[in-house]
């Protein structure tokens, strides 16, 4: 799979939209200066990090859903990936050493319906949608990340 790259780093403290940063430190617990309203949905270090797709997120908004990166809760905008070909296992490397490691899809929460088109969250719902979903994954070795950071899906052994 060819390498894609961070498109945008989002944070909040608590609950969506996440604000754009252009560099954030990784840890297992998560990005340093997020937090989730909700810790019983989210959060935790095996929904450590939630990742959507850019290209995903394009095609939303040309179906006239009002999604920007971050609206969704994601931490990671990533670009130039398949986004279809990654589930749970699949493991990335982000920048020089962050590795994590995708541990499932994540379900849609009704607090977003504000940025779907007739509060359509289900637009990004696996099981409706497949390949549209974001994704948690835990964090198998930390540090920091910035925009436009090479990213790589790894094959193998990633240490």
């Amino acid at each position: 799979m060819s390498p894609g790259r961070i498109a945008s780093i989002q944070v909040s403290d608590g609950g969506v939209p996440k604000r754009p940063v252009e560099r954030a430190e990784v840890t297992p617990a998560g990005l340093q200066g997020d937090r989730q309203a909700n810790l019983k949905v989210h959060g935790g270090p095996d929904r450590a990090v939630c990742l959507f797709s850019r290209e995903v997120l394009e095609a939303l908004a040309r179906e006239g859903h009002p999604i920007r990166p971050g609206d969704a809760g994601e931490n990671l905008t990533l670009a130039g990936l398949d986004w279809g070909a990654l589930g749970p296992g699949a493991r990335l490397r982000l920048g020089a050493s962050v590795v994590l490691e995708v541990t499932k899809y994540c379900d849609p929460c009704f607090k977003l319906r504000a940025y779907f088109k007739d509060g359509a969250v289900e637009r990004i719902l696996e099981r409706a949608h497949p390949g549209q979903s974001r994704l948690y994954t835990r964090v198998l070795a930390g540090g920091a990340v910035v925009v436009g950071d090479e990213v790589r899906v790894l094959e193998g052994r990633w240490a």
